[in-house]
């Protein structure tokens, strides 16, 4: 696993446990002012997991072998 891949899951797992903690926020405290912001964030960083996954996919794929003309 190369030190970009590790940042990759690392940086995901980051984002899931702030996702966690907005949702939890929003259970507690679901009728805040505030709850327009959380749920906003919690959009935000749903967004930030997919590309951080997509990415990491794109990294554990193999390379495509290149054609010699």
């Amino acid at each position: 696993m190369s030190d970009f891949e590790d940042t990759l899951i690392q940086a995901t797992d980051y984002a899931l446990c702030a996702a966690t903690v907005v949702h939890q926020a929003l259970l507690l405290q679901p009728k805040s002012p505030a709850s327009i912001l959380m749920m906003t964030s919690m959009h935000e960083l749903e967004a930030l997991r997919a590309l951080l996954e997509s990415a990491l996919i794109q990294v554990q794929m193999p390379a495509e072998p290149r054609t010699l003309h």
